[in-house]
């Protein structure tokens, strides 16, 4: 009999899932759509149905347990709290849901620490005892190991990198403030930069052939590719932020190596060059030449189900 976790990513759209072997393999899986159900408990009720119906169609596969990785995740309630691209508000008892209606041991996570999780047990942080995570998605996630240890804090909630102010009378942002981090350093983040760019009027641009909704990374990368000088300036600010930030973060935690992954991340050099450069032009003199920045080991369209499955596999 082959044991399996089942990792689950909660998004605000779709609901994939896997199932993971210990050693990372992904036996199968299927996804539900998220928005499809008016009450949390008629999605855990149709997510738990399609489990069972993919599992079906797998030969002596058990289920031992269940990850989850959920924006505002919070690992020691096990709970959802007001994720702002969930319908569903309020405190959402997932872990103990799931749990309930199965008898299986259910453990959640916010998706950027499932992410670290999944990069220390499958991906390029094998070994590590101190490394951070940054997911440059729509916003920017992080998850953050110190000896060995995922940091959770207090609250459940540290390490929100992402947040960290940049500019205090800057661009508003969705938790409420101004400046975040996320709102510069993400794929949103470059896009608004590109936008405002173009607004001045002076510069030209290929990407001035498209309308702020065909604007994207994709776009933005394409185009710094064939040499687009706004573009390479939108690259080039964005890295500076993030690399003053990531700069920060190493003060207070001193990893051995940052880990870039999502979307942003997958322009490569035109991001990883700036930042690299400015976090070492911004660092304290003894952490400087210290720190790997480094791309994630896991593949982005199977990283959240794998990092989900591996904070399960990391309890039992």
């Amino acid at each position: 009999m082959k044991h399996v976790v089942c990792g689950i990513d909660l998004g605000g759209t779709n609901s994939p899932f896997g199932f993971v072997e210990k050693d990372g393999n992904i036996a199968g899986g299927s996804a539900v759509k998220t928005t499809d159900y008016g009450t949390f408990e008629d999605y855990i009720n149709a997510l738990l149905d399609e489990i069972g119906k993919t599992q079906s169609k797998l030969k002596e596969t058990k289920i031992v347990g269940f990850g989850i990785g959920a924006p505002n995740g919070n690992y020691y309630t096990g709970t959802v709290q007001d994720a702002p691209n969930l319908k569903w508000k309020g405190r959402l008892e997932f872990a103990k849901m799931l749990s309930g209606k199965t008898g299986l041991p259910a453990y959640l996570t916010n998706d950027a620490n499932a992410a670290a999780i999944g990069e220390k047990l499958f991906g390029n942080a094998k070994g590590m005892k101190d490394f951070i995570i940054i997911t440059l998605g729509t916003g920017l996630g992080s998850g953050i190991y110190c000896g060995g240890q995922l940091l959770y804090g207090s609250t459940g909630f540290a390490g929100e990198v992402g947040h960290i102010v940049v500019d205090f009378s800057g661009r508003p942002c969705g938790c409420g403030r101004k400046g975040c981090l996320e709102q510069y350093a993400s794929a949103t983040g470059i896009k608004k930069t590109v936008i405002e760019m173009l607004a001045d009027g002076k510069k030209e641009s290929m990407l001035r052939k498209y309308t702020e909704d065909e604007i994207d990374g994709k776009t933005i990368h394409d185009a710094a590719k064939q040499g687009d000088k706004l573009a390479l300036e939108a690259f080039e600010y964005t890295g500076e932020i993030l690399g003053k930030a990531l700069a920060n973060a190493v003060a207070f935690s001193s990893p051995e190596a940052i880990f870039l992954f999502g979307g942003l991340a997958n322009a490569g050099e035109y991001i990883f060059e700036p930042a690299k450069r400015h976090m070492e032009n911004n660092m304290l003199n003894n952490f400087r030449g210290t720190v790997k920045l480094l791309p994630s080991g896991l593949k982005e369209n199977t990283a959240a189900i794998l990092g989900a499955a591996a904070l399960c596999w990391n309890e039992i």
